[in-house]
């Protein structure tokens, strides 16, 4: 069973450790969305799975109790000398680094042949920069992930809104949300001060990746969302971004539109343009 709040203050005392705000340290106490996480991914005893920030190693109890192995990344030391003393030595399918997840963004799992799965509990400040690392390379079959709900916002966001990014084009590009569950800050300790949000992944059958050219001319576009798409493109040192949207305009774009309000196919169209 996961640890409650008091025995999860119980042992970062006993390890002397304070949670770091700025790692985004807000430990799962709550049985019922361990459960639910793996649930949603549909974890089985044939499955390897990353995970990131593995803190105390809840998650990943419950993950190796399935049968399948773990591969995780941890970049806080004190943390990582617990998982490596208290968790490793009585289970030989989890695997250990310590270090940033950035760095290693499927946390050092290097054979991909035969797929894997992400289930993760992601820290705000690397949601989106982490998410692009993951995109650029072999795709998991599906991620489970807990978000600020800010964050799953941005992933999950309809063209026309103003959560819809850069982001929002590169992952439903290659992935179908088709899970969404609020989580209470109380499910955690400490409380942090927003909800947070489960969110359930896909990869899709026909999926498009966007290559690097494409992702950041998007980038540099979606910094000035509130201008006119086609003056971005005019300005854009991506020769084929006007090129782009000249086309888009014979098939009936508005040539006043915003990136934000373009659709996800259009964009698409791009990366397929790109590669």
């Amino acid at each position: 069973m996961p640890l409650n709040p008091s025995q999860t203050r119980e042992l970062l005392d006993k390890l002397e450790h304070q949670p770091n705000k700025k790692l985004g340290q807000n430990f799962l106490v709550d049985g019922n969305i361990v459960r639910k996480s793996i649930e949603l991914a549909e974890v089985s005893a044939t499955d390897r799975v990353v995970e990131i920030g593995p803190g105390l190693g809840t998650l990943s109890q419950a993950i190796l109790k399935t049968g399948a192995s773990v591969w995780a990344v941890e970049r806080d030391a004190s943390l990582a000398k617990h998982l490596r003393e208290n968790i490793q030595p009585q289970a030989p399918d989890f695997h250990l680094i310590e270090g940033d997840c950035l760095d290693s963004p499927r946390a050092g799992l290097d054979d991909l042949s035969d797929g894997y799965k992400i289930v993760a509990n992601l820290p705000y400040a690397v949601s989106t920069p982490w998410m692009e690392a993951v995109l650029a390379g072999p795709l998991p079959s599906c991620m489970v992930l807990m978000l600020q709900k800010e964050a799953g916002d941005r992933y999950s966001a309809q063209h026309g809104t103003k959560n819809f990014g850069a982001i929002s084009i590169f992952l439903q590009s290659a992935y179908s949300v088709t899970g969404r569950h609020l989580v209470a800050a109380p499910c955690f300790y400490p409380a942090p001060k927003v909800d947070s949000v489960l969110l359930r992944l896909e990869l899709k059958r026909d999926f498009i990746r966007f290559p690097e050219n494409a992702r950041e001319c998007v980038r540099r576009i979606f910094t000035q969302r509130r201008k006119q798409l086609g003056t971005l493109c005019k300005k854009d040192p991506e020769a084929h971004a006007l090129a782009w949207f000249e086309s888009m305009i014979k098939e009936g774009i508005s040539p006043n539109i915003r990136p934000e309000d373009l659709a996800l196919e259009h964009w698409q169209s791009f990366a397929k343009r790109m590669s």
